[in-house]
């Protein structure tokens, strides 16, 4: 049966997701954040489809820690489910840093590129990370929130990957409040395999950390302590052996 519901949900992506990459074409001479709203409804349909055709459902923590201003979020990746998630929730238009080669994409990517995130190129090593500090401080001053993954890739749960500094050295060099994220919506959308299953995504979201007067490695350090610590309070059967 869970194998039949998420097919109907893949079903609903991909019939969904043609007529909204050709909206994106359309609305293009409009101004972004009238764009952006348009785009960002695509991943609220997925996160309301989740719900309705696998039983996906949701639940914030600390959402007084969500302010209507620029801060950069350090999320825990796990799955597909935060991406969507975040391009919409945020009280402020969310700017994603990921591989350039996604916004070639057939229709997912287009919608991608319309929205000027941060597309870098990571096989150029240092110049990609001078992309993330100068796109990402442009974004900023345009009131948007990046929104990075110190793990660089989704890990699976009850695991931790290695916790890079891309999001904190752009907080030092903007000087810009962080606001970590810890969730386990890889318990119910995992990394492969293709079958969902019903549940409850916590998604916490931590305390402001400022990185003023601090360096990329202090701030992390803070940042994952946060992270892998609250973690361990949202599912804490998986962490029996593992050390922060």
């Amino acid at each position: 049966m869970l194998f039949l519901r998420s097919i109907l949900f893949l079903l609903f992506q991909a019939v969904t997701v043609v007529p909204y990459a050709i909206g994106c074409m359309l609305v293009l001479p409009l101004p972004f954040i009238w764009r952006y709203r348009y785009t960002a409804g695509w991943p609220r349909m997925v996160i309301w489809a989740a719900k309705i055709f696998v039983g996906i459902r949701y639940e914030i923590k600390g959402l007084h820690h969500v302010p209507d201003a620029p801060v950069i979020y350090l999320s825990k990746h796990q799955s597909t489910y935060e991406t969507m998630f975040f391009a919409w929730f945020l009280r402020r238009p969310a700017c994603f840093v990921y591989k350039k080669e996604l916004n070639y994409i057939p229709f997912f990517g287009w919608g991608l590129a319309s929205l000027r995130n941060i597309a870098i190129n990571r096989q150029k090593g240092k110049n990609a990370m001078q992309q993330v500090m100068e796109i990402g401080t442009q974004r900023l001053a345009e009131g948007r929130s990046p929104v990075l993954f110190p793990e660089g890739t989704r890990i699976p749960p009850g695991q931790a990957g290695a916790y890079k500094l891309g999001g904190t050295r752009l907080a030092v060099h903007a000087n810009t409040p962080i606001i970590p994220v810890a969730h386990n919506a890889g318990e119910c959308w995992p990394k492969k395999p293709f079958t969902k299953k019903p549940g409850v995504v916590t998604i916490s979201f931590g305390p402001p950390i400022e990185p003023a007067g601090r360096t990329p490695d202090e701030v992390m350090k803070e940042v994952r302590d946060w992270i892998e610590g609250e973690m361990r309070v949202l599912n804490p059967e998986r962490y029996h052996d593992v050390a922060v």
